[in-house]
């Protein structure tokens, strides 16, 4: 099977595009409004793109409360999502009116961040404090604006639950961190495998 992805029929029963870029690591963005409002979302359009310095980037499917926050204070966190905290990361993506508490809504505790404003999830083993680098508005290949809108920041502050430090590494699997797939599914990390670069790679 091969198709155009503008337009032209298909067999598929919904757009297989998510469930073929996965699995995606899911960015827990919470955000402070210049007003002191508290915003936590999740967002499966997310990654590191950068390990000097290190950046992040999510992306955001209409304009969204994290988005216009992040604007107006310049600063976000990302924590970790694991299989016990995500039927409660599910609720943090209620579409709630402005201003009204995700944190209060799944029963989540914040918990007090170093470098920036916007608290982190207390329950999450690791969090990702960040700085505003650009946010920009996508375009299609005509050239129109898109209502997707791109934030990347740079971590200036990293939150590690020490009860998972093995060794002096981060043990991912151990914090049983999930992914968002196609659809309504999810992968979950429970055990990693090791590849050798080659050598000068």
């Amino acid at each position: 099977m091969i198709y155009s992805s503008s337009g032209e029929p298909h067999d598929l029963k919904h757009d297989p595009f998510k469930a073929i870029v996965a699995p995606r690591p899911i960015g827990w963005i919470s955000a402070v409004s210049a007003k002191g409002e508290v915003n936590l979302s999740p967002y499966s359009f997310f990654n590191a793109i950068s390990s000097r310095p290190n950046i992040v980037m999510f992306s955001s499917e209409n304009r969204k409360d994290a988005v216009a926050f992040i604007e107006e204070t310049g600063e976000f966190t990302c924590s970790l999502v694991t299989r016990a905290l995500a039927e409660q990361m599910n609720q943090t993506s209620a579409p709630l009116p402005r201003g009204e508490s995700e944190y209060a809504h799944a029963g989540l505790a914040m918990a007090p961040s170093r470098f920036v404003k916007p608290p982190r999830v207390a329950a999450s083993p690791a969090a990702l404090e960040c700085k505003l680098l650009s946010v920009q508005q996508l375009r299609d290949l005509d050239g129109q604006e898109v209502p997707r809108w791109m934030v990347l920041g740079q971590v200036v502050g990293v939150f590690i639950d020490e009860a998972y430090v093995r060794d002096g590494r981060f043990d991912t699997a151990g914090a049983n961190p999930i992914a968002r797939c196609g659809y309504a599914d999810y992968a979950e990390v429970t055990e990693l495998f090791s590849i050798a670069r080659p050598p000068g790679g």
